[in-house]
């Protein structure tokens, strides 16, 4: 602010004193005005006088402006924080949040994905053949059992087209791609989908968050008994084409979003 004030001080200066200096502005102007006065007299001197000290106020007017024009390019155009770095405040509390807006978000995040969803943990498996891992237990007094009237958020991956990319198997069903609202609803024991499914699903809560592993024997049954959620995308259908001509066990990745116990 400092050098923006001595910089139109400077341009004020400039101007004033080549206004008052106008008379003898031009050299040329001077010797024509001496020719125009031997020629025509003393009244078309006066009038060439003030044409002259018309343009030279005007020429000192410029420079003014362009003096003030640099300075305005020469000064840096971003606001001014006085003194303050703005990307610090994100560190700062909020009055009343004890935890601080970092924290808070580092809290969120934390409650929406866990550490826990990836851990690689062991497969617990049951008698009928069909494995899962649990990542997340969830919470709530409400657990699935029979006749539970559930939703999730379900992916589902075919282990034999594990690819670099898709390290657990190939993605052929999706609730987010295939559903309207990114969740399957159904009513457990109906026989909509997979008994082996509903069996490894016993028991979660609400937010549980696991992994099942459907063997190839179950899912060639389960797609006899159209117990199988269909994909509605190009990739997905291609996939889900292909399973069945090799090993067709089932990665089921589910993630329960309500619970309703009759």
């Amino acid at each position: 602010m400092v050098k923006f004030q001595q910089i139109i001080l400077f341009s004020i200066i400039t101007s004033a004193l080549s206004f008052q200096s106008c008379p003898g502005w031009n050299t040329a102007s001077s010797a024509a005005r001496s020719t125009a006065t031997m020629i025509q007299g003393s009244s078309s001197s006066n009038s060439e006088d003030s044409v002259d000290d018309r343009r030279s106020f005007v020429n000192s007017l410029l420079v003014g402006a362009t003096a003030l024009g640099t300075a305005t390019t020469i000064l840096p155009t971003a606001p001014a924080n006085a003194g303050i770095d703005p990307s610090l405040l994100k560190n700062l509390k909020v009055d009343g949040d004890v935890s601080g807006t970092a924290q808070r978000l580092r809290q969120i995040e934390e409650i929406q994905r866990p550490a826990s969803d990836t851990v690689n943990m062991e497969y617990e498996k049951l008698p009928s053949g069909v494995e899962y891992r649990e990542y997340r237990e969830g919470k709530g007094e409400a657990v699935i059992q029979k006749g539970s009237k559930i939703a999730a958020e379900m992916t589902i991956r075919c282990q034999a087209f594990a690819t670099q990319q898709q390290p657990g198997g190939a993605k052929y069903y999706s609730t987010n791609l295939d559903t309207e609202f990114n969740e399957i609803a159904w009513t457990v024991g109906s026989g909509e989908l997979p008994d082996g499914l509903e069996e490894a699903m016993m028991g979660m809560h609400r937010n549980g968050l696991r992994r099942i592993a459907l063997p190839s024997i179950q899912v060639f049954a389960a797609r006899n008994d159209n117990k199988l959620p269909l994909p509605t995308t190009k990739d997905g259908k291609r996939v889900y084409d292909r399973l069945f001509k090799t090993d067709a066990t089932l990665l089921f990745e589910v993630l329960v979003t309500r619970i309703r116990n009759p």
